[in-house]
C-alpha cells in the first residue's frame, strides 16, 4: 500500500478490473431476497416501458383509420400501463435503495471493525484521514452504484435487448440501419472508458490525501494556531485539494468528450432512421403508427446505450472505490493472534520478562529501539524506567501490550509469550496512564467508565476521588455528565491526566503502566495523584516510565535505558553512588540537594 495517501502506479492500473466489483458479493450474498425482489420488479418495469410503444402505435393509427370506438379503450390501455410502470419504479426504487443502504453500512462497519484491531505497525504507513476517506468517501460510491447504477444499468440492458427485438418485429428493414451505427458508438466507449477508469482511481487517491491533510490539521488545531501555521496549513491544503480538483477535472472532461461523442452518433443516426421510415410510411409500405413505434423503441435504445456509457464510467470509479476498502479489509497485519491461543489464567500475578529482546520499528528498521533487552519484573514490584528520550523505554510499555512483536526474543507475562495468547485477552490484565491522556467526545463520567465498562456509578466516583479527579468533575457544568468535548478540548491537561488515571484505577488490572503519569500535573495535584498511583501499585505488578526522578524514588528498583539497552538498575541511592547515567541525571535534577550532601 502507498503510504501517506499516495497510489502507486500499479494500484491505479488495477481499476481497469471492473471486476473489482465482484468483491461486493460478500456483501450482498445475505440479503438474497431483497436483491431478488428487486430484480422481479425491475423487469417487471422494463417489461412495462417496452409495452408503453405499442398503445402508442395503436392511438396513433387508431386516429388515422378514425376507429373512434378503440380510442377510450387504447387510451385506458395506455393509462394502465403508466400507472403500473409508475408502481413499479417506485417498488424498484426503495428496494434497490434499501439494499444499497444495508450493504454499505456493513461494508462500512466491516472495514472499521477490521481498521480498530490493526496494529500501530499499520498506522505508520497509512494517514488516519484517509482511512477514513475509504470509510465515508468510497463507500459513497459504492452506495450509488448498488443503491442506483447497477439498477439503472440492468434495466437499461434489458431495455436495450427488448427494444432491439420489438425493433426487428417491427421493421427489419430500418432496424439493419440503426445496427450500423452499433460499432461507431462501442469504439469511444471501449477507448475512453480505459482513460476513465485510471482517472477514476487516481480521483479518489487525491480526494483520499487530501482528507489525511485535513484530518491531521484539524486534529492539532491548537498547536498550527500556536504557531501561526495557519497560512501553510491553507497553502498545503489548497494545493492537494487543487491537486484533486485537476484530477477531477480530467475525469469530468473526458466523460462529457464521450458522453458528447456517443449522443451525437446515436440521434443522428435516429434523424437518417426516421427519414428512411417517412419515406416508407408515404410509400404506403409502414403506417405512421407503426413508424411513430419504432423511433419511440429507436430513441428508448439509443437513451439506454447513453445511459450505459454513463453508468460504466460511474462503475469504474466504484471498482476503484471497492479496491480500496478491500485493501483495507484484506491488510496483512504485522501483530496476529494465534489460531489456538492459550487461555490467560484468571488470576494473573503479573510476572513480567523480556527475554532477549531486540526490536525495531517498521518505519525505521536501520535503527535498533531495543538491543538484547533482558527485563524480569516480579509480581507485586514496582519498577521505573529511565533514562533519555529515544533510549527505549516506552518501546517496552508498547512491546508488553503486543502493539508490536520483538524482532527477535520474547516478552511473556506469568511465563506465557504474548504471541500465544489473544491480545485482548491478557490486555485486560493491564492497566494504562498514557503520557498523553485520550479524552473521548462524551461525559466526564463515561470517559472514566471507558476503563471497565460494567462499572457502577458509585465505582466511577470512587475511582475518581482515589485520582483527585472527584472535586473538580464536581464543579463542571453537570457535573459527571457534562460532555468534555473532542479530545476533552473543555478540560486542562491536568484534568485529562486524572481522568485517565481514574480511569486506570476503575480498571482495577494485575498490572499497570504509568507512561509519565503525573506530567501534565500541578505540584499540588501531583502530590495527591501521587500518593493515589502509590496506593494503586500495591499488590500490582507496576512499570513507571518518568523523566522527573523525584517520582520514582520510592520505586522497588530502578531501571536505567541508553541506546535501547539497560545500561544500570538498582535502588534510586546504589545508582547515584554508582555514578553513571543515572547519577548524571540526578544530578541535573537534584543540584541543590546533592550539593547539600
Amino acid at each position: 500500500m502507498a503510504p501517506r495517501g499516495e497510489a502507486t502506479k500499479e494500484e491505479r492500473e488495477k481499476s481497469k478490473r471492473i471486476g473489482a466489483l465482484a468483491e461486493l458479493w460478500p456483501f450482498v450474498r445475505p440479503y438474497r431476497g431483497l436483491l431478488g425482489a428487486a430484480l422481479v420488479a425491475l423487469v417487471f418495469t422494463a417489461a412495462i416501458s417496452l409495452i408503453m410503444p405499442i398503445a402508442v402505435r395503436r392511438v396513433v393509427d387508431g386516429f388515422a383509420g378514425s376507429e373512434l370506438v378503440l380510442l377510450d379503450q387504447y387510451f385506458l390501455f395506455a393509462l394502465g400501463v403508466a400507472v403500473l410502470l409508475a408502481f413499479g419504479t417506485g417498488l424498484r426504487y426503495y428496494l434497490v435503495t434499501r439494499l444499497g443502504e444495508r450493504v454499505v453500512a456493513d461494508i462500512r462497519e466491516a472495514v472499521f471493525s477490521r481498521v480498530i484491531g490493526l496494529s500501530p505497525a499499520f498506522y505508520e504507513r497509512i494517514m488516519t484521514g484517509e482511512v477514513l476517506s475509504r470509510i465515508t468517501t468510497d463507500t459513497t460510491l459504492i452506495l450509488s452504484v448498488i443503491g442506483s447504477s447497477v439498477s439503472v444499468a440492468l434495466r437499461n440492458v434489458l431495455i436495450l435487448i427488448g427494444g432491439m427485438g420489438m425493433m426487428m418485429l417491427t421493421s427489419a428493414k430500418l432496424t439493419g440501419l440503426v445496427l450500423l451505427l452499433v460499432p461507431a458508438v462501442v469504439v469511444p466507449i471501449v477507448v475512453l472508458g480505459r482513460r476513465l477508469r485510471v482517472l477514476g482511481r487516481e480521483n479518489q487517491d487525491w480526494i483520499a490525501r487530501s482528507s489525511g491533510n485535513a484530518s491531521e490539521a484539524l486534529l492539532s488545531v491548537q498547536t498550527v494556531q500556536a504557531f501561526t501555521h495557519e497560512e501553510p496549513s491553507r497553502a498545503a491544503f489548497r494545493e492537494v485539494t487543487e491537486e484533486s480538483f485537476r484530477s477531477a477535472e480530467k475525469r469530468i472532461g473526458t466523460r462529457a468528450l464521450m458522453t458528447v461523442i456517443v449522443i451525437t452518433l446515436i440521434f443522428s443516426g435516429v434523424v437518417g432512421v426516421l427519414w428512411v421510415g417517412m419515406r416508407d410510411v408515404t410509400g404506403g409500405t409502414m403506417t405512421i403508427g407503426s413508424l411513430v413505434q419504432f423511433v419511440i423503441y429507436a430513441i428508448m435504445t439509443a437513451g439506454s446505450v447513453g445511459a450505459l456509457s454513463e453508468i460504466w464510467s460511474e462503475l469504474q470509479r466504484a471498482a476503484g472505490a471497492t479496491e480500496r476498502l478491500v485493501e483495507l479489509l484484506t491488510a496483512e497485519d504485522a501483530v496476529r493472534d494465534p489460531a489456538a491461543p492459550r487461555p490467560v489464567p484468571e488470576n494473573v500475578a503479573g510476572d513480567i520478562r523480556f527475554e532477549a529482546v531486540t526490536f525495531r520499528y517498521p518505519a525505521r528498521p536501520d535503527h535498533l529501539a531495543l538491543d538484547q533487552v533482558d527485563l524480569h519484573v516480579k509480581p507485586g514490584e514496582t519498577v521505573a524506567l529511565v533514562g533519555p528520550s529515544g533510549a527505549g523505554k516506552t518501546t517496552i510499555i508498547q512491546l508488553l501490550q503486543r502493539f508490536y512483536d520483538p524482532s527477535e526474543g520474547a516478552v511473556k507475562i506469568d511465563g506465557i509469550d504474548l504471541r500465544e495468547m489473544t491480545r485482548p485477552d491478557f490486555r485486560r490484565k493491564i492497566a494504562l496512564v498514557p503520557q498523553d491522556a485520550v479524552v473521548f467526545a462524551t461525559t466526564a463520567r463515561e470517559n472514566i467508565r471507558f476503563g471497565r465498562l460494567d462499572a457502577t456509578d458509585a465505582e466511577v466516583e470512587a475511582a475518581a476521588r482515589a485520582a483527585a479527579a472527584h472535586e473538580f468533575l464536581e464543579k463542571l457544568p453537570d457535573g459527571y455528565e457534562t460532555y468534555v468535548g473532542e479530545r476533552g478540548v473543555m478540560l486542562s491537561g491536568g484534568q485529562k491526566q486524572r481522568i485517565a488515571i481514574a480511569r486506570a484505577i476503575l480498571r482495577d488490572a494485575p498490572i499497570l503502566l504509568l507512561d509519565e503519569a503525573t506530567s501534565a500535573l500541578d505540584a499540588e495535584s501531583e502530590r495527591a495523584v501521587q500518593h493515589a498511583v502509590d496506593e494503586m501499585a500495591k499488590d500490582r505488578t507496576t512499570l513507571i516510565i518518568a523523566h522527573r526522578l523525584a517520582t520514582v524514588k520510592k520505586a522497588d528498583r530502578i531501571v536505567v535505558f541508553e541506546d535501547g539497552r539497560i545500561v544500570a538498575q538498582g535502588s534510586h541511592d546504589d545508582l547515584v553512588a554508582e555514578g553513571g547515567l543515572y547519577a548524571r541525571l540526578a544530578r541535573l535534577q537534584f543540584t541543590d540537594g546533592l550539593a547539600a550532601e
